[in-house]
């Protein structure tokens, strides 16, 4: 073999070495390799926190019906109901193929329904203007095909009502739920209302209510501020009652017209010849005092049994004013008039004449007249 054959030999053995080394590292390297990474994916949305999927803000569709309303405590101004309080929205995430519900939704009611709806996300709507604790409180739950949501809430509880007696006993007073959204800002969850929640929105027909007259129930939002400048939805509902003004005229009114005679018997007694008194004045004193003190025992009786007319303005309270202004009156013209004859030691004898005359007459007269505004300007 030639020298060259030699070297080519060499070289190919060398070159196949190498080649047999590399090959080796090669395989180990790629086994080294990291293998790639799935493409990352945003956490699949759990159904208990807010439902983004219609953006924001979520509208709660919100009615309220009456069921009963047992009494009404005007002294403590509030009322003791039972109402169905309606919530509805929508969370795409909840939404199932038709054919799982063939009824064209599911339902939960009792303890079925408060454990799905732990599943789930709630607006958290408080009755706000509730006193203590719900004497019964249950809930059902229906969810449409689509995600449609419809939770219903009845609740039988005591509610503050600020009353207005103004106009008593012709007044109508409003009975309000007041609904907060408390778990959310206005601007992430919104209370509204449709024709539908409207119609939802009534008292209970047959619903009954002693000394009251029922009417409608009205459904208003107003904002509620909240901190750092944010505000909460509110959405009021309000039962109208008008109060039956007729249950009140014998057991109140008819007291009070009948004490503004008293102090007229005072005048009306009083009998006058040629200028001169005849009936002694201290007599007629005695009728004006005994007057009195019958309207303040009045007085006292009404304020116990109805506290609320005590305070404010109101049809009772005028009218107590005038029996104290006519009693004052009555006091007056029988010391200035009956004992100390003022009239005639300033103007004669005749013009105390004339002067009993015309009060006789119109003092009566003004007092009537004005018992009569009062009670009309409260009924109109």
């Amino acid at each position: 073999m030639s020298l060259r054959r030699l070297i080519i030999a060499a070289m190919a053995l060398t070159g196949l070495l190498v080649v047999g080394l590399l090959l080796p590292g090669l395989g180990q390297t790629q086994s080294l390799a990291t293998p790639p990474e799935p493409p990352l994916s945003a956490p699949a949305p759990q159904p208990t926190t807010l439902p983004l999927g219609a953006g924001l803000p979520v509208v709660v569709r919100t009615g309220l019906s009456f069921v009963d309303v047992e009494a009404i405590d005007e002294n403590a101004q509030t009322y003791a109901a039972t109402v169905d309080l309606r919530l509805r929205w929508k969370d795409a995430r909840l939404a199932y193929p038709p054919s799982d519900a063939p009824t064209g939704y599911q339902e939960w009611r009792g303890e079925a329904a408060s454990n799905k709806l732990a599943e789930i996300w709630i607006p958290d709507v408080d009755l706000a203007n509730r006193v203590d604790e719900p004497s019964a409180d249950s809930r059902s739950l229906r969810v449409f095909p689509d995600g449609q949501v419809e939770m219903l809430r009845r609740v039988t509880a005591v509610y503050k009502a600020p009353l207005d007696v103004t106009t008593f006993p012709f007044d109508h007073q409003a009975l309000p739920v007041e609904l907060v959204s408390r778990g959310e800002p206005a601007d992430r969850v919104s209370l509204d209302y449709r024709q539908e929640d409207l119609e939802f929105s009534r008292a209970r027909a047959g619903l009954n209510l002693d000394g009251w007259a029922i009417g409608r129930v009205t459904l208003t939002r107003d904002p509620l501020a909240g901190w750092y400048g944010e505000t909460y939805s509110r959405l009021r509902a309000a039962l109208d009652v008008g109060r039956d003004a007729g249950s009140t005229v014998a057991g109140l009114f008819i007291p009070l017209l009948a004490s503004l005679l008293i102090p007229l018997l005072a005048t009306w007694l009083q009998s006058a010849k040629n200028g001169e008194f005849q009936t002694e004045a201290f007599e007629l004193t005695n009728i004006v005092i005994g007057g009195l003190f019958a309207v303040i025992a009045l007085n006292f009786t009404v304020n116990t049994d109805r506290a609320i007319l005590a305070n404010g303005q109101n049809t009772v309270a005028m009218l107590f004013g005038l029996n104290y202004v006519t009693l004052a009156l009555a006091l007056g013209i029988n010391i200035a008039l009956f004992r100390f004859n003022a009239v005639r030691a300033l103007a004669g004898r005749h013009v105390q004449h004339e002067a009993f005359t015309f009060i006789t007459w119109a003092l009566p007269l003004t007092v009537a007249a004005t018992a009569v505004a009062i009670v009309l300007i409260a009924a109109v």
